[in-house]
């Protein structure tokens, strides 16, 4: 049996996934984070992208989107806080497509620097969405 960790992985308007897990993968601010059990305790921002949750007793890895966040493990424990978060096979892509769009338009008329700011923001979090949907789609094939 293999050893495993409780993750659960909570946005502001739900719990997304509780449960056991062997790992967890996400991307971290300075790079991707591996989890397993046993990991020391930590605190750190997450960025947009997807988080990788290999559930006790699932062949197949659970997918989330995240759009930020902040992740804390702790012995036994690893929560993820995520700004927004999205169910892997909930992912529009065509939402994610005028997202990036728009936020590209944003960025191209050059706003007040928080404007900016928010148009760069936008744009990670619709490639990082857009990235999610492909690695969903590559599984499936």
């Amino acid at each position: 049996m293999a050893m495993t960790i409780h993750v659960d992985i909570v946005s502001a308007e739900e719990l997304i996934f509780s449960g056991l897990a062997e790992f967890v993968a996400l991307p971290g601010e300075a790079g991707e984070l591996g989890i397993l059990p046993g990991h020391m305790p930590l605190m750190t921002r997450i960025k947009p992208g997807a988080v990788r949750v290999k559930a006790q007793n699932q062949a197949e890895e659970e997918l989330v989107f995240v759009a930020g966040g902040l992740l804390e493990v702790q012995p036994g424990l690893v929560t993820v806080l995520a700004d927004t978060a999205i169910r892997g096979k909930d992912l529009d892509e065509a939402k994610a497509l005028e997202a990036k769009r728009l936020a590209e338009e944003a960025l191209a008329n050059q706003g007040s620097a928080l404007e900016y700011a928010k148009a760069q923001s936008e744009l990670a979090s619709a490639l990082a969405q857009i990235a999610a949907i492909q690695k969903l789609r590559k599984r499936a094939h």
